[in-house]
This record gives C-alpha cells, sequence and structure tokens, in this order.
C-alpha cells in the first residue's frame, strides 16, 4: 500500500503543507544562515571585504528577480512542478556551495540557489490557497507559512552560529541535502497538482525577460547601494535602467495576447495594498533583524551563536502566535484591528531597540524588544497575507504568490540597504568628529532602529485605508468555521 493510499485526503492536504512549509523554511533559513559564517568564509577563500557581500548579495538579486516570473509560470502549467523543480535547483546548488573552493564558484552557486528558492517559494503560497479553501482551514495554513517565513531568519541566525562553530562554514549548506530530498519526495508523492491555464497561447517571453531584467537591475542597485551611495552614478544608472525595463514591461503586457502579468490584477485593492502593507512594516522589521546583529555582534561582543540565541525570543514569540493564537483573534476581531496591533508591537519594539546603550545588558529592554517584534510579526503578517489573497482567482494565485513574495524581498532589501546606509554614514560622521568607535556604532543603529520604527508608524497609517473589515455575513461565517473545525479537533 502506498502512503498516498494510506492517507485521508484530508491527512494528506495537512502533510503536504507541512512538506512545502519545510521547503520554505528551508529557503527563508538560507538567506540569513549565511551571515554568521561569513568571516570564515572569507578566511577560508580570500574573500575581500568588498567582495565578501557577494555571498550575500547574489542569492538576493536570484530571489527577488525571478519571483514574479516564476509564480506566473506555476499559474500555466502546475504549481506542484514549479515547486519542485524549484527544490531540485535549490538543493543540487546548495551542495554545489557547500562543495566550492573558489570564491567565484561560490557566488555563482549562490545565484543559482537564489534562483531555485525563487521557484520553489513562488508556488508554496500559491498551493495554500487552492488546497485550502475554506476560511478556517485557510487562516490556520496560513499560519503555518506565516511562521516558516517569519520565523526562519532568527533560525538561520542560530543554525548558522551552530553548525559553524561546532564543524565548519560548509555544514550550512550541506544540511540542505537530506532536507530537500526529503520535501522533494514526500512533494511529489502528497502534492495534488493544480489546474493549469495552459500555454496554448503561448508563453509571454518578452514579459518574462523584461519583468525579470527589471527586477534583477533594482534589486542590484539596492542591495549594492551601501557601497556606492544612493546618489551615485551607479546606483542611479541601474536603478533607472530598472525602472524603464518595468515601464516598458508595463507597456507590452498592455498589449500582449498572453500577458504573463495581466494587468487587471493591478486594480486588486486587497492584493497591491496588503502588499504594499507588510513592505513597509518589512522595511523596518527586516532592516532592524540583521541591524540588531550587528549591534549584538559589534557593539555587545556576542559571539555568532550567541546572536542567534538573543533572537530565540523573537522566534518563539512568533510560533505562540502562529498555534492557533492569531487565527482566532482574527475571526474574532477581523484583520485591521490584528495589523494595527502588529505594527505598534513593531514600533515599541525598534523603539526598544533604539534606546539600548553601548554597555546595555540582555535584560530586560533587548529581551522585550525582541518579543515585542516576534509577536508584531505573528499578529500583523497572517491578516496581510489572508487578506492580500482573498479576493485573487485562484488561476492567478501564482501571480498573486509572486506580487506578495516580491513586495517582502524588495522591502526587505530596501530596508537593509536604507537602514545600513544611514547607520553606516551617521557613525563614519560621528567617528570623525571624535566619537569613539563603540559609541559611534551604537548611535548610528539607534538611528535606523528609530527610521524603522517610522515606516512601522507609515505602514499603519496606510493600513487604515486598504486593509477591510469583513462584512458581518462573513465575519460570522469566518467565526462559526473556527469554532466548527476547533471542536472536531
Amino acid at each position: 500500500m502506498t502512503i498516498t493510499n494510506a492517507l485521508s485526503a484530508d491527512r494528506r492536504r495537512w502533510i503536504a503543507l507541512a512538506v512545502v512549509c519545510l521547503g520554505q523554511l528551508m529557503m527563508v533559513v538560507d538567506a540569513t544562515i549565511v551571515n554568521v559564517a561569513l568571516p570564515s568564509i572569507k578566511r577560508d577563500l580570500g574573500f575581500s571585504q568588498a567582495d565578501l557581500t557577494w555571498v550575500v548579495n547574489a542569492y538576493l538579486i536570484a530571489f527577488g528577480s525571478f519571483l514574479l516570473m516564476a509564480g506566473r509560470l506555476g499559474d500555466l502549467v502546475g504549481r506542484k512542478k514549479v515547486f519542485l523543480l524549484g527544490l531540485i535547483i535549490f538543493t543540487a546548488s546548495s551542495a554545489l556551495c557547500g562543495l566550492a573552493d573558489d570564491k567565484v564558484v561560490l557566488i555563482a552557486a549562490r545565484f543559482v540557489q537564489g534562483l531555485g528558492g525563487a521557484i520553489a517559494s513562488s508556488a508554496v503560497l500559491a498551493l495554500i490557497v487552492t488546497e485550502f479553501p475554506r476560511p478556517d482551514e485557510r487562516i490556520k495554513a496560513m499560519s503555518a507559512y506565516m511562521f516558516t517565513s517569519t520565523a526562519g531568519g532568527s533560525l538561520g541566525l542560530i543554525a548558522g552560529g551552530a553548525l559553524t562553530q561546532s564543524l565548519d562554514w560548509h555544514w550550512i549548506f550541506f544540511v540542505n541535502l537530506p532536507i530537500g530530498l526529503i520535501a522533494l519526495w514526500l512533494g511529489a508523492l502528497l502534492i495534488n497538482e493544480t489546474e493549469a491555464i495552459g500555454l496554448r497561447k503561448g508563453l509571454d517571453v518578452v514579459g518574462s525577460l523584461l519583468v525579470t531584467g527589471a527586477l534583477m537591475l533594482l534589486v542590484y542597485a539596492i542591495v549594492t547601494s551601501a557601497e556606492h551611495g544612493w546618489g551615485s552614478s551607479h546606483t542611479l544608472g541601474f536603478g533607472g535602467s530598472g525602472v524603464i525595463l518595468l515601464a516598458a514591461f508595463g507597456w507590452w503586457e498592455a498589449h500582449a495576447g498572453n500577458p504573463i502579468f495581466p494587468l487587471w490584477i493591478l486594480r486588486l485593492r486587497s492584493l497591491i495594498g496588503a502588499s504594499f502593507v507588510r513592505g513597509l512594516i518589512v522595511v523596518g522589521w527586516f532592516g532592524s533583524f540583521f541591524l540588531g546583529a550587528l549591534y549584538l555582534e559589534q557593539v555587545l561582543g556576542f559571539s555568532s551563536l550567541q546572536t542567534g540565541l538573543a533572537f530565540l525570543p523573537m522566534t518563539l514569540s512568533v510560533l505562540i502566535m502562529s498555534l492557533g493564537l492569531s487565527a482566532r483573534l482574527m475571526a474574532r476581531f477581523g484583520p485591521l484591528p490584528l495589523v494595527l496591533t502588529g505594527t505598534s508591537l513593531t514600533i515599541a519594539g525598534l523603539a526598544g531597540l533604539s534606546q539600548a546603550g553601548e554597555h546595555a545588558g540582555y535584560f530586560p529592554l533587548l529581551l522585550l524588544s525582541f518579543i515585542a517584534l516576534g509577536l508584531s510579526g505573528g499578529l500583523s503578517m497572517l491578516p496581510l497575507l489572508t487578506t492580500a489573497m482573498s479576493d485573487v482567482p485562484e488561476r492567478d494565485a501564482g501571480l498573486a504568490s509572486g506580487i506578495v513574495n516580491v513586495s517582502m524581498q524588495v522591502s526587505a532589501a530596501l530596508g537593509i540597504a536604507i537602514l545600513g546606509t544611514l547607520a553606516t554614514d551617521h557613525t563614519r560622521t560621528l567617528v570623525a568628529e571624535g566619537a569613539s568607535r563603540a559609541s559611534a556604532l551604537t548611535d548610528g543603529y539607534h538611528l535606523a532602529f528609530t527610521v524603522g520604527a517610522g515606516s512601522a508608524a507609515v505602514a499603519a497609517l496606510v493600513a487604515l485605508l486598504v486593509v477591510r473589515q469583513p462584512r458581518p455575513r462573513e465575519e460570522v461565517t469566518v467565526i462559526e468555521t473556527v469554532k466548527t473545525s476547533e471542536a472536531l479537533m
């Protein structure tokens, strides 16, 4: 008897959800697991400080550039196929990263790894939407997805520190091999293929090339802006070229017979509005997440493992909210109060970090700040995800998933670049004026945390305009279905 025959259809769906979330977690973790291993990679492969950033940037550029195209490809040919293809590419390139003994090979393998991550991630949210059409089930499934996407960053820091200190940096990539192979095997057995639109009218090759090129140029300009400066010819040239390609893409899609990006989807207020709010939160959340790790290591002298453990309360806070609490709160109060509460906690957490001095202890200020940031992600991300996908037709769920993921990836890159540049420039100015390095670093990070809190405040204001409360009948339906499902558990 095969696994699929032995499982009921309902149980198979939930195990399949665990499989796609496992794949998503692996890819999110990989975005941060490298950070704590960078000093070891630099020493072993002979990287310069400037070239070392490409170990991270190559992954981010590829991941952010291919999400839209991969998401639409899933709509056209089937999301299961696209998810499994992404897993194959990601797992194989992880092996190449671990075996790399040359910096060029490592950077190239990281780019391919980002490509695989984009292809697989683009299908995850769309698979959840189609597999869980009932509101109560979708909320629970989204909670699991939200936890893996939100908590994966801090788990990456913990795993990276533990593997680098106990073994060596190669194992931060090798650990993906058994996880990827298990996810691939179970995914092939348990995930149902979705109904595909098909390629009867052909694939929009021109549109695919234009949007991928535009995103690649824009993400490249963002992630290298800290090195070259926002007003430099380098940043403006690549950024401007990306904008021109994006405009050309819009014109082409308006006239293409089978557009990869039907422009009507931009009129979905729930999708675009919620993605924009989520992006504003992520600017502060992820930017300060990375800068918080630098603050712990460079100012307070934490080791890589200690830094990862310092973020554990944030991960646990997200986990607590993801175990059904966020779903029940959303069923009771609707999405808007949760988003507003979440953004308020984001502001509080970043404000707390902006008050942590160069001799701060972990207790209580840093601990409470990380808990607030974890709770904020647990409260705000689920309602924003469900709101974004609520009005999207199933046939276009892959494209919508790509839009949601692109908003997050580009916003994360913007947050790191903008807040990092502000912190670096302010630190440099203070050092030139005679301040100590620790004091200057602390003040630079404080400025970045404050700006991140401001971005969250803007997110709260925008949410008031774009996140709608459910109509009375919708609210009763969601509450009753959640109560019913809980009674059956």
